[in-house]
């Protein structure tokens, strides 16, 4: 029992990347939540982010909340191609892919429920099909963020998924919002310090609600 322990390393990210679309179109909406989760830890965190073309992305490093250092990463190739932009990193960096760390949208999740796993599929995700496919395995950690279904939802509609991907949260939902990147702040924080799986008890249970 006690080998068992041993063996599983924590995991501690090194590299955390936002996924979303460059443009300002795609500024504020559901499929860009990744980017500003970023943004919300750059800001937390005192981590400028630069546009950076090796890396084909906005990049920043710095002390992450426990000490150790964090890069950050928003790659700007549109989300079906993040993964070029994650593998540059990785590769120039040499960083294994479980030290990365990828927060994107989730549909299947409702407002105000996040979901920290050690590995999984894309789950129909481009951006995760994307980065799955340059870190070459499906062994990295990632952060779904809750943005729900459509309201009229049905089974198969393709363009109702789109457009609900692509449009913009309603006042209630960005007040809510605002709340879920504090609490996403909270959960990468304790990542760092405590390692992935410890911190999936929290960040899995809780449902960021509106006061």
């Amino acid at each position: 029992m006690t080998e068992a322990v041993t063996q599983s390393a924590v995991v501690i990210p090194q590299l955390i990347v936002g996924l979303g679309n460059p443009e300002p179109k795609y500024d504020q909406t559901r499929h860009n939540i990744g980017f500003a989760a970023v943004d919300a830890i750059s800001r937390s965190w005192q981590i400028p982010l630069a546009e950076n073309r090796k890396f084909q992305g906005e990049y920043g490093e710095g002390m992450a909340p426990g000490g150790g250092k964090i890069r950050l990463l928003k790659p700007l190739t549109y989300m079906n191609r993040s993964g070029q932009s994650i593998q540059a990193v990785t590769s120039w960096y040499k960083l294994p892919p479980e030290s990365v760390l990828v927060i994107y949208d989730d549909m299947d999740l409702p407002l105000g429920k996040t979901r920290l796993r050690l590995s999984g599929s894309a789950g129909g995700h481009n951006g995760m099909k994307s980065a799955i496919a340059h870190l070459s395995t499906q062994n990295f950690p990632r952060l779904r963020i809750g943005i729900g279904k459509p309201k009229n939802s049905t089974n198969g509609d393709n363009s109702e998924s789109v457009s609900h991907v692509l449009g913009k949260f309603s006042t209630t939902e960005t007040q809510l919002m605002s709340l879920v990147l504090q609490f996403v702040v909270e959960c990468v924080e304790l990542s760092l310090k405590q390692g992935v799986e410890k911190a999936m008890n929290r960040c899995n249970s809780r449902t960021v609600e509106l006061l």
